[in-house]
């Protein structure tokens, strides 16, 4: 290895260094902010307390909101694995004109900022006379959520040998048995990866949400931005520091079932 090529790969890891150590420092300062006791944001902490924590567990303002999120989440997420599965089949065995232009629309919502989305979706339930807004949640979420499914199931799938099916079918197997049996142990890592990131992602959208609630049913981020709004206090550090607690579980889960390496490559 020559001098340069060393002085490349330091420089490299310098720059990855410091790239994690900026993308982790504001969630290192959230936390010890929600185990401060003092009633204003301070770093650090003059002394160190589970207070905020405690007003979180007496807050009634705060718990119908994660219910309502938890619930949606679940819901959506379970409808964008049905629809994702059956697009992503439909996508690959089937033979038409314009299926990557296909592939590429049903990924776009990744692509397209939430507020621009959140308006389009606005408009078009307004058009068709849409006003309930557990309906109208639910819609705007699958299609955020959906394309994780799709581009997931999609790689998946791209790897399995149908011929399987076949063959579990001329052992007896009906058709729906044969793709019970074969296809859905095959695409569980990627039922479970595409699972678990369409729910955090229903969890955290705030930029589409904010369109469809009202005063009566609003999720966690409105509940969260409402906090901030009337009284900033590390309360709110406690919540995304529980938040930021669900994603690591959420990780782990997933390396503990599938691995993170094969999470990646899906």
């Amino acid at each position: 290895m020559t001098a340069i090529e060393k002085i490349a790969g330091w420089l490299a890891g310098l720059l990855a260094t410091f790239t994690v150590v900026f993308l982790l420092t504001p969630l290192v300062v959230t936390v010890a902010v929600s185990f401060g006791s003092s009633a204003v944001f301070t770093l650090p902490p003059s002394s160190w307390s589970l207070r905020w924590y405690e007003a979180l567990a007496r807050s009634r303002d705060l718990w119908p909101p994660v219910f309502a999120s938890v619930k949606l989440a679940a819901f959506s997420t379970a409808v964008a694995l049905v629809l994702g599965t059956l697009c992503a089949i439909g996508l690959l065995r089937g033979q038409f004109r314009g299926r990557e232009a296909v592939v590429t629309f049903l990924v776009s919502p990744l692509m397209l900022p939430g507020l621009v989305i959140g308006i389009a979706m606005l408009e078009s339930f307004r058009a068709a006379g849409l006003r309930d807004v557990w309906v109208s949640l639910v819609l705007a979420h699958v299609v955020i959520t959906l394309p994780y499914v799709v581009r997931t199931v999609f790689a998946s799938l791209s790897l399995f040998d149908f011929t399987l099916i076949d063959a579990a079918r001329t052992l007896g197997l009906t058709y729906p048995k044969a793709v019970f049996k074969v296809l859905v142990p095959s695409l569980a890592p990627a039922f479970l990866t595409s699972g678990m990131f369409a729910f955090l992602a229903s969890m955290d959208n705030y930029p589409i949400s904010i369109f469809f609630t009202d005063a009566w049913t609003k999720t966690l981020p409105i509940q969260m931005l409402q906090y901030v709004e009337e009284s900033p206090d590390p309360t709110i550090a406690a919540i995304s520091t529980l938040l930021i607690l669900l994603s690591i579980g959420v990780l782990v889960l997933g390396d503990r079932l599938v691995g993170l390496r094969r999470m990646a490559d899906l």
